[in-house]
């Protein structure tokens, strides 16, 4: 499986799970803190499995990507968003080789609590699980903005920011950051993109928290597309180990950027 690569080459693995939308060049937020830290930042192109597979073979494949990858070693897991859910996935195919996971602005199962009302994508979500056909329109025309418009699917998806998150989007490597992200995305087409969404909506078996890592969520208090209740949520759910870090003010993107250099950070003194 294809991977992108940040920081330094030779440094300790750390293995950064993307959001949906979302691609491998979203971590190119770790590069500069993984090169100063000695972190070798790996993101898997996993919308790239064939969309045939899913559930748990999906995830399985993953973690041999992975595994084989890194030869065996032992690594950390970032995940931002959605891709929290498989980071958290992957992680239990991985015991004793996943040392901890940071899940930044992370999701949670939407049967866990009264989060859709709270959440920008509530439209989105709420077609995702109603009209599975429709949902799949409207991700093929995202796509076609993506390739053709990026800047116009960029203030699209960016017309709900709140909290810091109406700073950041301001800023012109920011904006080209996220519309590379986007035109990445759906290079290979929707089904990716799709599939996590679909497998995100599904109720989480009780297996999803049973990692034996070391669990801190990140999250920013004034987030909309994934409520800061997700992470309480998550934290209940998971080891009695695992820790939120309450960032105040901050909302979706703007809590990844200001907790990359903090993580690796703490993963270079682990």
């Amino acid at each position: 499986m294809d991977f992108s690569e940040y920081g330094n080459p030779a440094g300790k693995p750390v293995v950064y799970f993307h959001g949906v939308p979302g691609s491998p060049y979203e971590s190119a937020v770790f590069d500069t803190p993984a090169r100063e830290q000695d972190l070798r930042i790996l993101c898997f192109d996993r919308f790239a499995i064939d969309h045939s597979i899913t559930d748990s073979d999906y995830y399985r494949q993953i973690a041999q990507a992975i595994s084989g990858t890194v030869q065996g070693a032992r690594v950390d897991f970032i995940g931002f968003s959605l891709g929290t859910h498989a980071a958290l996935e992957v992680s239990t195919l991985m015991p004793r080789q996943v040392r901890s996971l940071h899940l930044v602005s992370a999701a949670a199962p939407l049967d866990g609590g009264d989060f859709l009302d709270q959440m920008a994508g509530k439209a989105v979500f709420s077609l995702a699980k109603r009209s599975p056909g429709l949902f799949q329109w409207l991700v093929k025309w995202q796509a076609l903005l993506a390739k053709r418009a990026p800047q116009m699917l960029f203030r699209m998806l960016f017309a709900s920011a709140q909290g810091q998150d109406r700073e950041l989007m301001k800023s012109a490597e920011f904006r080209a950051l996220i519309c590379r992200v986007l035109q990445q995305c759906f290079a290979q087409g929707t089904s990716g993109y799709t599939r996590d969404i679909q497998q995100c909506l599904k109720p989480w078996p009780v297996s999803t928290f049973a990692s034996e890592a070391d669990v801190c969520l990140w999250h920013g208090t004034a987030d909309n597309w994934s409520p800061f209740a997700m992470s309480a949520y998550l934290a209940e759910c998971l080891p009695s180990n695992a820790g939120v870090e309450r960032m105040e003010g901050l909302s979706h993107y703007s809590c990844l950027y200001a907790a990359a250099p903090m993580i690796c950070e703490r993963l270079a003194s682990e």
